[in-house]
């Protein structure tokens, strides 16, 4: 199994899965943690020179992040974590978090800061999900 969580400095986890510039993916097999990596992720920053509010035919009723273009930059997001089983994230727009659903991938919105401390409550089956931190 492999859980992602966004980062922006690889330590802690971020409170906007938009604007973090880094996946840390932990592999786990058989309860233990076996490896660890860095990885790049696109955000924000990298759509700027784009169209982003994705109005053309009008505002999508379920609220922002679920337009085309919205869910286009989700799905360049998360192609980095496309073998990724969790995303960990404290905070998301509901238009990423239905993208991430839709990509396989489960994401979990959480209130513990350190990667490592959220990970370990995942593997003991006690990392609540807080749907609450949609954005």
């Amino acid at each position: 199994m492999k859980i992602a969580a966004v980062s922006d400095d690889s330590v802690t986890i971020s409170q906007h899965f938009g604007r973090a510039p880094f996946y840390v993916v932990v592999t786990v097999e058989e309860g233990r943690v076996i490896g660890r990596e860095v990885r790049e992720k696109m955000g924000h920053a990298h759509f700027a020179g784009e169209h982003h509010h994705g109005h053309e035919h009008g505002p999508d009723p379920r609220g922002h992040g679920f337009d085309a273009a919205a869910q286009s930059r989700h799905a360049r997001m998360i192609a980095a974590i496309a073998d990724c089983d969790v995303l960990l994230a404290r905070g998301m727009g509901a238009g990423a978090y239905e993208s991430i659903r839709q990509a396989g991938i489960r994401p979990v919105l959480t209130d513990i800061v350190r990667i490592d401390d959220a990970v370990q409550a995942y593997l003991e089956g006690r990392l609540e999900d807080h749907p609450e931190r949609l954005h």
